[in-house]
């Protein structure tokens, strides 16, 4: 194994956690997990597109990841028309960075293909019930980490997109999404024109559990990646200071708690049950 590889992984996991883990690097594929432990939110692009060649083979790369039963139940839309591309990041609210991105693909969960396996064999669908949408979400989102971690072997940069979700409806009705199919999330993709964001994550001593989830409360240990996490990377500004005020410790936990503290998306079950679920 390399030296750099190892190097480059030890230095990418301590970046990321308090508690790396300490076993030695792996002697085979070292250079891959550095790189998807490095891995950061690219929100700045280049204006040079994408050979349509390459995006086919990771898009083909992608959609070679685990899915349940293979039922195959995703599949991945590229908005390349640029009126409609226009008219979907302006659904996008403030996530205006995304417009600069030469790519947008939608990743949809799936569920009439399956369906329509039943009309043309003649057999009964019963499953029909909340594991149908769950599925082909899952489906969808195995095949989104896998398009990020391929693209950014070969040097691409990308950043999921849930606000394609902000307004579902719409987004259908301008993808002309047939039922039982429904965006999970998109992807802003291109090469890279400055720094990706890379973010430290929680402990493990919080995320990782052996044998039966931990039951203690973990609020001292949030409460120390609050601390380490606003020293190395402070937020740039604060959430509705305008109903909270300024906190004075503002850290990752204050700020997920004010983000999720206004309603957001409220109207995606109706939207999921419109286009056939049930969620029963």
């Amino acid at each position: 194994m390399p030296q750099d590889a190892d190097a480059k992984l030890r230095c990418a996991l301590e970046r990321r956690f308090a508690d790396p883990p300490g076993a030695a690097p792996p002697a085979q594929g070292a250079e891959t997990l550095a790189g998807m432990a490095a891995r950061g939110a690219q929100r700045v692009f280049a204006t040079q597109p994408l050979d349509e060649g390459l995006l086919r083979l990771l898009c083909a790369v992608a959609l070679s990841s685990p899915t349940k039963s293979d039922l195959q139940q995703r599949d991945i839309l590229r908005i390349s028309d640029p009126e409609l591309r226009r008219a979907v990041d302006g659904l996008l609210g403030d996530q205006t960075w995304a417009a600069g991105a030469p790519e947008l693909l939608i990743f949809c969960g799936n569920n009439r293909r399956q369906r329509q396996l039943h009309a043309w064999r003649g057999r009964p669908f019963v499953n029909d019930h909340l594991d149908a949408f769950f599925n082909a979400s899952v489906d969808a989102a195995i095949a989104l980490g896998a398009f990020v971690t391929a693209a950014e072997a070969v040097g691409l940069g990308c950043c999921p997109v849930s606000a394609v979700r902000n307004h579902a409806q719409r987004l259908s009705d301008l993808l002309e999404l047939p039922e039982h199919v429904f965006p999970v999330a998109g992807l802003a993709l291109g090469w890279p024109a400055g720094p990706a964001e890379i973010s430290q994550r929680l402990p493990l001593a919080v995320t990782l559990h052996e044998n039966r989830f931990g039951s203690g409360d973990p609020r001292a240990e949030v409460e120390a990646y609050d601390r380490a996490r606003a020293a190395a990377q402070p937020y740039a500004k604060q959430r509705f200071t305008g109903d909270y005020g300024e906190a004075p410790d503002y850290g990752w936990s204050e700020d997920k708690a004010r983000q999720y503290s206004k309603p957001e998306r409220a109207d995606f079950g109706a939207f999921v049950r419109a286009k056939g679920f049930r969620l029963d």
